[in-house]
């Protein structure tokens, strides 16, 4: 990669349009179509003074892009984080289209953020760039044209800051203009298991058809936040065994196991998997390489690089982050015969319940937990069987599979609507 590739962020974004090559030439796509589902529908870069706490005020760079509005109004995530590139920001808008078509919710693709880094932020800082980031993106966002919600950096108050500066706009309260708010304000119920829950039910049916029991499975997490806790939590429940966590700095391992209780415990105290009890230091990326049956990558983008993946021993790979493996180390999982459950389907359970709460919100009526929770695995029993049942009639792996179903369905809405004028 060249050193302006690297700076302009092309890097993610050249992925993910080689991603659409692929498979369009796999469904046969015009090439009309082809073009336009290349390219993003809108992009607005927004540049806005903060004042911070100590008085001095800094220019910060945001961005919202829109990939594909022809299945409903666009959502996606809002990160914070000094790395954030436009191609970062185009890449997961059109990877946001694919899920949710997916998942077959009636949304397009968006992403957003800006390039800062939250934590060395005050709290009151933080909230001072998310309002006026808001005020700069009120052209744009809204119930029903595009939906943020929150992703690295970024959480519930987060968008309780946003759902509040966009609703003192508005002179009224409007709930629906994000998701992923505390359910005081009008957030769901089941939100905070959302990710890991989908995941869970992805990799019991992979499991299952490969014949992997999850009772005394050996378990890696990569990314022991939120997320992968979660999912480590939902898995030991199965009778897996976690032998390794990393953090985004540190790794432990312990072949014998590790309680997740204790794990979690320790990390909310210390943000640091550094001295778990029971458990021995590793480097952090040797992680990848421990023996195990299934490796939950959670962290950032790109953390499985083409010279992590031959150490790579485990018979699942479940992505529940965003783009998680570059396409160079996909090539070199799918040569040796690792079954990748990729990211738009690995991560498609906080895009379901976060459409659970878009419509709860619009209705002003509000649903259980087992509500959420069923009609969560519902979807996500369908998506997965809808995966696999493709995967096998072309004879392709998972992100194939999922990319063909996506893709596919994007193209037919966009034919239907036709062009205007």
């Amino acid at each position: 990669m060249s050193a302006d590739t690297a700076r302009n962020g092309l890097g993610p974004w050249a992925a993910a349009q080689a991603e659409l090559d692929h498979v369009a030439d796999r469904l046969g796509l015009n090439e009309g179509m082809h073009r336009v589902l290349r390219e993003p529908r809108r992009e607005l870069e927004v540049h806005f003074p903060v004042r911070f706490d100590d008085g001095h005020t800094e220019a910060m760079t945001g961005w919202r892009v829109h990939h594909n509005l022809n299945r409903g109004p666009s959502t996606g995530g809002v990160r914070y984080t000094d790395d954030l590139t436009l191609g970062m920001v185009r890449a997961n808008a059109m990877r946001n289209t694919w899920k949710a078509a997916l998942v077959e919710i009636p949304y397009g693709g968006a992403f957003g953020g800006v390039v800062v880094n939250p934590k060395i932020l005050s709290a009151h800082e933080i909230e001072g760039l998310t309002r006026r980031y808001t005020t700069e993106l009120s052209p744009v966002i809204g119930p029903e044209r595009d939906i943020p919600m929150p992703d690295v950096n970024t959480d519930d108050q987060t968008m309780a800051w946003m759902m509040d500066t966009y609703s003192m706009h508005h002179g009224y309260t409007v709930r629906a203009v994000v998701t992923g708010k505390p359910p005081a304000i009008g957030g769901t119920r089941g939100q905070r298991e959302a990710v890991g829950r989908g995941a869970l039910r992805a990799i019991e049916a992979v499991a299952a058809q490969q014949g992997l029991a999850l009772d005394g499975a050996r378990l890696v997490v990569q990314g022991f936040g939120r997320v992968g806790w979660t999912l480590a939590e939902m898995l030991e429940g199965t009778g897996a065994r976690v032998v390794a966590l990393a953090d985004d700095r540190n790794a432990v391992r312990n072949p014998a196991g590790i309680l997740v209780g204790p794990a979690v415990a320790h990390m909310s105290e210390h943000d640091s998997v550094v001295d778990l009890a029971g458990t021995e230091p590793i480097a952090r990326d040797a992680v990848f390489g421990e023996p195990c049956d299934i490796l939950v990558s959670a962290g950032l983008q790109h953390q499985i690089t083409a010279s992590i993946a031959p150490t790579i021993q485990a018979t699942i790979v479940a992505e529940t982050a965003t783009a998680p493996t570059t396409p160079e180390a996909d090539a070199i999982l799918r040569g040796n015969g690792v079954t990748v459950i990729p990211d738009i389907l690995g991560t498609a359970g906080g895009f379901v319940v976060a459409y659970f709460e878009w419509v709860q919100d619009l209705q002003s009526f509000f649903w259980t937990d087992a509500e959420v929770t069923a009609e969560l695995d519902r979807v996500m029993d369908g998506a997965t069987a809808w995966v696999l049942a493709e995967a096998a009639q072309h004879g392709v792996d998972l992100r194939t599979a999922a990319l063909m179903v996506a893709i596919r369905r994007a193209a037919e809405a966009t034919t239907l609507r036709g062009l205007y004028p």
